[in-house]
């Protein structure tokens, strides 16, 4: 009997220590990302609420932050990142933007002890430059160049790359991948800098594209960088009287964007897994904070990958899943 007393005992015990190791390293993880209402981040978003209900389930939390608009996309990041810093973050996710303007919040994360890890943008130089644990995501440049070199493969040797998102690191090295892409395959590419404002503006991008194509007759391919931007572009090839003449590459998806490479409207799209980027992201981030856990490969890349009318069905379910 005494000896059961003591056995009860020491499981109480170690119930309770447990329960109070759990309490006192549950991680307070905080992720910044894009708009609410941006169809990519949204994906984004989804993966890192998806590990999120391991970290809850452990008793942490994670939080969203994100911009209301893209207007002003380093500075309004930046304060996000303080934000989370000041609101008692035990782990930070960002993606590197605009390095001039949010370079200095993520070193004030790094100055506090505070774990990092930077994803979407930026890549593995980011996380180097800044003392991030991981770069979680795709490699935009190579994207960029993949872009360039399918165009090139199906004899499309004269680009221009929509960049709705100009100052954006990522944006920016995608325009120059694809130029480059191109380029080494005997053709050409141009960039076409539209205001910020114009992110997500159908009729805005849509009327820039025809005035661009109008003025540009010897454009055959045309390289947008989001689902929203891909449409825009679609529309403004309609508006110019060019439907068959040009054709539509893209970055990210949805069902929209997979349809319209089932029809052959738009010819094929960057995928770079968003969802694996939230979802591995705050998944490292909370193995770290709980049990110092790391993850010795610190370029964990989710894509670039390819999606047209060859593999476009097999994607089809993740989409309809959210994940993709």
């Amino acid at each position: 009997m005494k000896r059961m007393k003591l056995i009860g005992a020491a499981i109480l015990t170690t119930v309770a220590l447990s329960l109070g190791a759990s309490t006192a390293f549950a991680a307070k993880i905080f992720v910044v990302g894009g708009k609410p209402d941006d169809p990519f981040w949204s994906i984004v978003k989804r993966g890192a609420e998806d590990a999120g209900l391991v970290v809850k389930q452990q008793g942490g939390s994670v939080t969203w932050l994100g911009p209301q608009n893209y207007d002003n996309l380093g500075v309004d990041a930046a304060e996000l990142i303080r934000q989370a810093i000041s609101q008692g973050a035990d782990a930070i996710v960002g993606p590197d933007w605009v390095p001039e303007a949010m370079d200095p919040a993520f070193k004030a994360v790094v100055d506090a002890k505070i774990p990092l890890i930077i994803y979407n943008a930026g890549g593995v130089a980011a996380a180097d430059r800044l003392g991030a644990m991981n770069y979680v995501g795709s490699d935009d440049y190579k994207a960029g160049v993949a872009a360039g070199e399918y165009f090139a493969k199906h004899d499309i040797k004269n680009l221009v790359c929509i960049n709705t998102l100009p100052g954006a690191a990522n944006i920016e090295a995608h325009c120059r991948g694809m130029t480059d892409g191109v380029k080494a395959k005997g053709g050409k590419g141009d960039t076409l800098p539209l205001p910020a404002t114009s992110f997500g503006n159908s009729t805005a991008v849509a009327q820039a594209v025809k005035a661009y194509l109008l003025q540009h007759p010897d454009v055959g391919g045309v390289y947008t960088i989001g689902n929203v931007d891909a449409n825009s572009a679609i529309n403004g090839i309609m508006q110019a009287g060019k439907v068959g003449k040009i054709k539509v590459g893209g970055v990210n998806m949805d069902e929209t964007i997979l349809n319209n490479i089932k029809s052959g409207t738009q010819m094929f799209t960057i995928d770079q897994q968003g969802y694996l980027q939230g979802y591995l992201a705050v998944s490292i981030l909370n193995g770290k904070v709980n049990n110092g856990l790391t993850v010795p490969t610190r370029e964990i890349l989710t894509g670039p990958g390819i999606v047209d009318a060859s593999n476009v069905d097999a994607t089809m379910a993740g989409v309809k899943n959210g994940a993709r």
